[in-house]
């Protein structure tokens, strides 16, 4: 499960020109070779079968891609090149393309140019700025074959913009193949009567891939026992150094939680697990409910450590939630629960596990006699993220496929609600009223996840991947 992101790396041209034009083959091989430098920096695990210009070779490339079975696809243009170079490659390897239309310098020097003495020259240093050339006929061909395929047109050197492209471009393969492989652990069962967060689980691997692991609370309970008082110490001296446990936190609340928080680890381990969902009403059963009431300590710090975890059994969360986590963005558990006219900001935050590395401040630990809705008592965490750029994704399942809501906004600075519970203050460029509205008019479920950071275009571009729409309010 460990496989890493293979992107494959191939130029084009043209094999009539290279004995016409002295050089420009290895001119050309050049540019692809600093191509590959380029997007060796981005990603180091590149597979570049180098300038194919014919269609023989075409049909070649199609099946080294797919032997390496690589994820992406980079298309350099380096001249023109038949579009019958370029159809064989993709269509063996059956994966995402993107075609970079990339000039070797910013602009032909005329002068120099025009100045050469011999027109077979120039016609050869033409060619060698000729990239734009034949994308409209490989777009063409594309479109007539039903090839999804994405264009990033800029310049080989000092062109950030379009090598930040290339970036998201990987990065959104990245979260693409790490949802690919992921294993996303289901313990418990539904929030009763919550109707919109029940899910299609097979419309999920049809998605995202991956693997879902049904668990049973049981499981965890009986892991419970085997906790030694050696590791229940360390734990909670962990918790001490990762969180603000406040004075009222009795230490027999502490060593609970922290019980439950090494079997998680266990159970984590066992299964592979890279997120989770979970929810048990506990009633009936002693050990059970202990385990659940006890669980928020633990489930914080595996939400921390790449293992984000959506409390309510809200599975289409956890996805969300591991894609910020993919991103780098964090991803911590949240609705929106009250708006503040005054500030014109919506108060959001959730009971249950928070994403302790991208609050503002240290999270604190607080006691709860209640855990309101559900059954039995126990620590809970409060902490708000941290101020500034944030980003709020939700996947929305419709009828028969799944989307992506994106928004992007600010975490502020100002009061929230001291209850134990996650809380924070969000501001939108389009005012709280039209946000609202606009955010619930796509029909997301009444959960979503937060993470840092306005990382709205690497998320357009994992949904363009993954065939899924993607709609930004803001």
């Amino acid at each position: 499960m460990n496989k890493q992101l293979t992107i494959g790396l191939f130029g084009i041209g043209l094999d009539a020109y290279w004995e016409q034009f002295a050089g420009l083959k290895e001119r050309l091989q050049g540019y692809l070779g600093v191509v590959e430098e380029k997007l060796s920096v981005i990603h180091s695990n590149i597979i570049n079968l180098g300038l194919i210009d014919t269609a023989e070779k075409a049909f070649e490339a199609g099946i080294e891609f797919r032997k390496a079975d690589v994820d992406l696809i980079f298309l350099y243009v380096t001249t023109y090149a038949l579009s019958s170079t370029v159809l064989p490659v993709v269509q063996r390897a059956k994966v995402p393309v993107i075609i970079l239309n990339l000039a070797p310098e910013a602009a032909i020097d005329y002068a120099a140019f025009n100045s050469m003495d011999d027109r077979t020259k120039m016609t050869g240093e033409w060619l060698a700025y000729c990239s734009a050339c034949p994308v409209p006929e490989i777009a063409n061909v594309f479109n007539r074959t039903g090839i999804k395929f994405h264009q990033i047109t800029g310049m080989l050197h000092n062109d950030s913009e379009c090598w930040d492209e290339v970036t998201e471009w990987v990065e959104a393969a990245r979260v693409a193949h790490i949802m690919a492989y992921n294993r996303l652990g289901c313990m418990g069962h539904y929030y009763s009567g919550m109707l919109d967060i029940y899910s299609d689980l097979t419309l999920q691997y049809a998605t995202f891939g991956g693997h879902i692991e049904l668990l049973e609370v049981d499981e965890l309970a009986e892991m419970r026992r085997s906790v030694t008082p050696q590791q229940i110490a360390e734990r909670v001296q962990l918790f001490h150094e990762q969180f603000d446990v406040q004075a009222d936190c009795l230490h027999e609340e502490l060593e609970r939680a922290a019980k439950t928080s090494v079997a998680l680890d266990l159970l984590v381990v066992k299964y592979q697990l890279g997120s989770m969902a979970y929810y048990y009403k506990g009633t009936g059963s002693a050990d059970n409910e202990d385990t659940i009431s006890s669980i928020i300590l633990g489930n914080s710090l595996l939400t921390a450590n790449n293992i984000p975890v959506a409390g309510e059994y809200e599975i289409k969360n956890a996805q969300a939630m591991k894609i910020m986590d993919s991103f780098g963005a964090g991803g911590s558990f949240t609705e929106y629960y009250a708006m503040d006219f005054a500030a014109d900001v919506v108060l959001m935050g959730h009971d249950g596990p928070g994403h302790i590395q991208i609050a503002e401040g240290k999270t604190k630990v607080r006691p709860l006699k209640v855990y309101h809705g559900k059954v039995g008592r126990g620590l809970s965490v409060e902490m708000s993220v941290k101020n500034g750029p944030v980003t709020l994704l939700s996947v929305v399942e419709q009828q028969g496929k799944l989307m992506l809501l994106v928004a992007e906004g600010e975490s502020v600075a100002g009061p929230i609600l001291e209850i134990g519970n996650t809380n924070s203050r969000y501001k939108f460029s389009i005012g709280a009223r039209k946000f609202t509205n606009n955010w619930n008019s796509y029909g997301p479920a009444h959960h979503c996840a937060v993470g840092v950071g306005h990382i709205a275009s690497k998320i357009i571009k994992l949904g363009q991947l993954l065939n899924m729409d993607v709609v930004q309010v803001c």
